[in-house]
Parts: structure tokens; sequence; C-alpha cells
């Protein structure tokens, strides 16, 4: 079990459609521990989208703008997206699919990607 006090660490990675070799988001960082998951985008001191893993659905409460969800497989395959999910609004998938992704509203449409894609997390060193 993770600690749930453990230091914030941002790992800065890339968000690469495979499917479609585009470029979703360059600037997203990887949620490690409880504090990162809760606050999620709504700290802006830290990159404009963010993957990590939950089983229990998002929530935007509290955010000023709407944003893409993306949830993957185990594979990468995106089983489940959303687009523009507004603030104040719950979203919810199979407890089964673990990875997500929030980014900035618009960035599925105009990176073209749809169910059955698979989305690479390039980890940048």
């Amino acid at each position: 079990m993770r600690d749930l006090k453990a230091i914030s660490i941002i790992i800065y990675i890339k968000l690469v459609n495979k499917t479609k070799n585009t470029i979703l988001t360059e600037d997203v960082y990887e949620a490690k521990n409880f504090k990162d998951r809760m606050l999620g985008l709504l700290d802006q001191s830290k990159p404009r989208s963010m993957v990590f893993s939950t089983r229990f659905g998002i929530h935007t409460f509290a955010m000023s703008e709407a944003i893409d969800i993306l949830v993957l497989n185990d594979l990468g395959t995106v089983v489940k997206l959303k687009h523009s999910l507004p603030p104040n609004t719950f979203f919810f998938w199979k407890p089964r699919y673990q990875r997500v992704i929030e980014l900035p509203a618009g960035s599925l449409i105009s990176s073209g990607t749809v169910v059955g894609d698979v989305v690479a997390v390039e980890y940048q060193r």
C-alpha cells in the first residue's frame, strides 16, 4: 500500500496516440499520491494534464472549465472517453479499468483520439 503522506513527486510525461501517430500532450504529470489525485487539475502550479490510477470514477467539482477524459485498459487501449466533461459533474466507468487521463477540453478532438486507439505514456527523462 502506498504511503498517503508521501512527498509529491512530479514526473513529466508525453502522451502519444500510437494508432493515429498524434501527440495528445507534452504538458502532463503523473499523480502518485492521494493529495495529487484529490487536487487533480485544481492545482494551477502543475501541468494542464494528469495521469493517475483510480477505480472510483472522477469528479470535476470546483473546476472552472470542462476537461476531456480517457480511460485506458492495461494495454493502453482507450476503453472509454468523455469530451468536455463540464464542471461539477461525476464520470464513472467499469471498475476493472484503472488508468485515467485528464486533459484540457478539445484535446481528444484535436488528436483524433477515439475508443479503441492505443495511447502510450512516454516518460521524459
